[in-house]
């Protein structure tokens, strides 16, 4: 039998409250069933944010460095169970194995970066235009915050929104991806280990329909973390601002990689293949276009056509495996549909295209690595993001109309450009319209103690990672202390 899971509401392990479950299957292999879920619903949010609330009254009063202490101690939880939680991790939704491992290390990384925050929620003091009268700015917490978070990073994801809102002074209420939830209930069952207090940390399962919503739209919900399709995080800003919460959305991304005509092919080489086809394609900084300039065209394609055909498809936990599969049917059925767009649009299909069904892989959901080349800029498969394992392929003439290029989507989060010319380096940085540029690296491969975010259509400005994430998590509060022993009156022509 299926070992079956709860949701955890004030400290306490509970069924949904209709009784109702889903299960949660091995993309890999659909036939084996990872756990048990409880499919919630608007009762069990309406549980769980009042524990968070009445939770919050005690524990925006603990001492930052203190909350820094547990910070520091799920750190410790997470790299004694590192290899538990990867495995269990591409269990659910994919990935090989060195990509599981490093999304727990991520949470490793945030925590004990969360840790050190403990000590350094700096406010400011600034010089009173007035006698006698000192002025400070200072940080305070929020209430509760809702985390809804996607299955590619089951992992790093929550642990950037909730360590930081925890850390800050805040409570939260957890609704992971339907995809993702065992690996959400370790990181919480940690978080408890680590001495969290009953209604800090809540986690509802199921569907975004029904739980991310009652989520969104519950009135003593202060702020929402989102990460998912632009499409939805557009609905939630519409919900959320019936009761003007504050809302950061990091959404869609139509991510590029540039190589100019005098960069390290191989270097390029290895970065498009990993922005690519890591995590199948499955991350919102995935490597969805390359714009290759004319001068090495032929040539870069031919490498990387030869490599690509290589990759071995398979069980992310086989250690021969390179590339997993599509996380769920749905997921691979969208990648099939945008391979036929681009058929139809006049690419051509130089790589894969088509769904793995040799031996095991009959059993999972996977799809080949697939490559388009002739894409033209306002070719839908240039546009829009698959989140799949396919790549498009655009040629260029020099540095100028490569940017114009990549800045041609609604989208953007991530960018690279592999070049020697420092000059054409800072020309990219300066003019790429995007949150993160990389030079001759990949797309993928944020670090935990920088922001992390996009432009335009991939979010609201917000940003996670690092220190800038703080300032989603707390208010401002200004504060006057006069010992003048009289009355000051500031905001008045005193000159």
């Amino acid at each position: 039998m299926p070992q079956k899971f709860q949701n955890l509401i004030n400290g306490k392990w509970v069924d949904a409250k209709s009784g109702k479950t889903f299960e949660n299957r091995n993309p890999a292999n659909w036939n084996e069933v990872v756990g048990t879920f409880p499919k919630s619903g608007k009762e069990d949010v309406d549980e769980a944010v009042k524990a968070a609330r009445a939770a919050f009254e005690k524990w925006r009063l603990v001492p930052s460095p203190k909350r820094g202490d547990i910070m520091r101690k799920i750190g410790d939880l997470l790299v004694a169970r590192k290899e538990e939680i990867a495995r269990e991790m591409t269990r659910e939704m994919g990935k090989v194995l060195d990509e599981t491992r490093g999304d727990v290390q991520e949470g490793i990384d945030t925590a004990y970066y969360a840790a050190t925050e403990g000590r350094r929620l700096f406010g400011h003091t600034v010089p009173s235009e007035l006698p006698n009268k000192f002025a400070m700015a200072i940080r305070v917490p929020i209430g509760v915050a809702g985390i809804i978070t996607p299955w590619n990073f089951p992992m790093a994801i929550p642990t950037w929104k909730m360590f930081p809102a925890i850390l800050s002074g805040n409570t939260c209420v957890f609704k992971p991806a339907s995809d993702t939830p065992r690996t959400a209930t370790m990181l919480v069952e940690i978080m408890m280990e680590a001495g969290l207090p009953a209604g800090v940390v809540n986690i509802v399962h199921g569907g975004g329909g029904e739980v991310g919503n009652a989520i969104v739209g519950h009135q003593d919900v202060d702020l929402i973390s989102f990460t998912g399709s632009t499409g939805i995080g557009k609905n939630i800003s519409k919900i959320a601002s019936d009761t003007l919460k504050r809302v950061s959305l990091e959404l869609g991304g139509k991510n590029a990689q540039i190589v100019m005509d005098d960069a390290d092919l191989d270097l390029a080489l290895d970065g498009v293949l990993w922005g690519a086809f890591g995590t199948t394609g499955q991350r919102c900084t995935a490597t969805s276009r390359l714009i290759l300039h004319e001068k090495v065209y032929d040539k870069f394609m031919s490498m990387l056509v030869d490599r690509t055909n290589k990759l071995k498809l398979g069980d992310g936990l086989l250690a021969d495996s390179q590339v997993g599969p599509c996380v769920n049917e749905s997921q691979r059925k969208t990648v099939q549909e945008y391979v036929q767009i681009g058929q139809q649009e006049g690419a051509k299909l130089v790589a894969g295209g088509k769904i793995a069904t040799d031996g095991a892989l009959s059993n999972g959901w996977f799809h080949q690595p697939t490559i388009f080349s002739e894409v033209t800029p306002e070719m839908r498969i240039a546009k829009e993001e698959i989140f799949g394992p396919v790549l498009s392929v655009i040629r260029t003439t020099d540095v100028t109309e490569s940017i114009k290029i990549l800045n041609n989507t609604i989208y953007g989060l991530s960018s690279s450009i592999y070049t020697r010319d420092i000059n054409k380096a800072f020309q990219a940085i300066r003019d790429i319209q995007s949150g993160i540029t990389y030079i001759n690296a990949p797309t993928i491969g944020a670090e935990a103690h920088l922001p992390f975010g996009g432009v335009k259509q991939t979010g609201n400005g917000h940003r996670e990672g690092g220190w800038t994430v703080y300032d989603f998590y707390t208010e401002w509060k200004a504060v006057y202390v006069d010992y003048s022993g009289s009355l000051q009156r500031a905001q008045i022509d005193n000159y």
